[in-house]
Order: structure tokens, then sequence, then C-alpha cells
């Protein structure tokens, strides 16, 4: 399948890596089809919109910087999506980098979780106090190597 991204211009993607949000993402929810893509930094990935060239987000895994990183308790964001466990869903945290780069953080609070065989999504909405929408990645990850075993 061939697309026009924001990062790389043209590319043919393989039709798994298209991801649908039957809801969209918060503030663009008429966007619905987009593609994950492989970044050339890892360890961040390109969600880019199928709908809209110039509509894409940087994500990152949040395990990467957060290993003690959960959704809900009863996990409702992954029987929404139609996954039966942790293990059927792969999730994301969309980065923010301004002007710069001096700052880069992850939104833990408006998570992407993704069905890993239907290649269906949805951004949750977390609760949980420990997750706000600005986690700085640097600043985690530098805690996260001081951390005891």
């Amino acid at each position: 399948m061939h697309i026009n991204t924001k990062a790389y211009g043209g590319l043919e993607i393989d039709e798994r890596q298209k991801i649908t949000f039957p809801a969209g993402l918060l503030g663009f929810e008429e966007c619905r089809e987009w593609a994950l893509l492989d970044s050339d930094k890892p360890p961040f990935f390109w969600l880019q919109s199928l709908e809209s060239r110039d509509l894409a987000f940087i994500l990152i895994d949040p395990f990467t910087f957060r290993p003690d990183f959960a959704l809900s308790a009863d996990g409702s964001e992954l029987r929404a999506i139609g996954a039966a466990g942790p293990a059927d869903a792969l999730i994301f945290a969309i980065v923010t980098i301004p002007p710069g780069g001096a700052l880069m953080t992850a939104n833990l609070q408006g998570p992407l979780v993704i069905n890993r065989e239907t290649r269906t999504g949805l951004q949750a909405i977390l609760s949980d106090p420990r997750w706000q929408t600005r986690h700085d990645i640097r600043a985690e990850l530098a805690a996260a190597r001081k951390a005891p075993c």
C-alpha cells in the first residue's frame, strides 16, 4: 500500500501496519485510519494519518522509560478493543518535542492501546494520578537507570 507521510514522503507499507481508531484520537476524531511506522530514531515510532499527510504523531512505548506503567486496574481499555490481556495489545504514549527539543514529554494519561490481531485501537483516558500528560522522558529514563535492581 502506498502512503504519503509527513516524515518520509511517499512510502510503501504493509497492510499489517494499518491501524483503525473507530473513535479517532482526542482532537482528531475525524481521522480514523492510521499507519504505524518504525522511526529511524529508536525507541520512537510514527503514527501517520492516512487521511491527512500532514498529521502524524511521534510515539514511544511507555515501558521504555516507566517500567511501572499500567492501564486501569479493571482492564477496560483492553476489553474495549477485544484484547484478552496485555500481551494482546500494543501500548504507546504520544510524544511532544517543542522547538529546540530540550524537554521531550510523553502523555501517559492518554495512551494509545492497539489490539495486535485486529489492529483496532483507542486512546484511553486514565484517571490514575501517577499518569500525567507531560512526563519528562529523559528525566524518567535517568531515574529508571539509577533505580536499584
